[in-house]
């Protein structure tokens, strides 16, 4: 089945208008019925868990955030339901994936399963340069965190000059062409062909 995080997030963003993007920038708002509390319930106490460990205060996350303490406060209690948006701010300023702020709420599972066109789509750095990035699933829990995504460019799409992060990237090319840098070499990616690397290199 789709995970329970995929599909609250899909059911809160289709709530707003049919001609606004599924995409992330949407206001916090708060959902209904006994599913949402425990989810936004789950999400606080991870966000809570998560800032002692780092031993830091909640101004202080407020502020790493780019939201108001009292925002903040309220996710913590479970008592409002952060924009998809928001989640990706806390998670860089707490340095865990998006995903690691729903494990409260997941049961124990072996399998991310997402069927084809529900990926979720998620703003990433690269959204910026007219990249689509969709979430394909994810790693529940264990020590390795893998995050999937299908990722479309189109022509319009910028050149990215250099893109960092910690971690390794594995990249398939399954339609198209694609010129990929990494390090001083480049790659001519074509369908079919893949690329996997260390991509806090330069």
């Amino acid at each position: 089945m789709f995970s329970w995080e995929e599909r609250k997030m899909q059911k809160l963003m289709r709530r707003r208008s049919d001609k606004q993007s599924e995409l992330a920038y949407q206001e916090p708002h708060r959902t209904g019925g006994a599913n949402g509390k425990l989810l936004e319930a789950a999400i606080g106490r991870e966000v809570k868990r998560y800032r002692e460990k780092l031993g830091i205060t909640i101004s202080e996350l407020a502020k790493a955030a780019d939201m108001s303490a009292g925002m903040l406060s309220k996710i913590e209690n479970g008592a409002t339901s952060p924009s998809l948006s928001s989640l990706q701010a806390l998670g860089k300023a707490l340095q865990v994936p998006v995903t690691a702020l729903f494990r409260g709420f997941e049961e124990l599972r072996d399998a991310s399963f997402v069927k084809a066109g529900q990926g979720l789509t998620i703003e990433r750095r690269g959204t910026r340069a007219g990249h689509q990035y969709q979430l394909l699933g994810h790693s529940p829990h264990g020590p390795v965190v893998v995050e999937p995504y299908m990722i479309t460019l189109t022509h319009e799409s910028d050149v990215f000059p250099t893109f960092q992060h910690a971690g390794l990237e594995f990249l398939y090319m399954i339609e198209g062409n694609v010129v990929y840098r990494h390090g001083d070499k480049t790659y001519d990616m074509h369908p079919g062909d893949s690329l996997f690397f260390d991509a806090d290199a330069p």
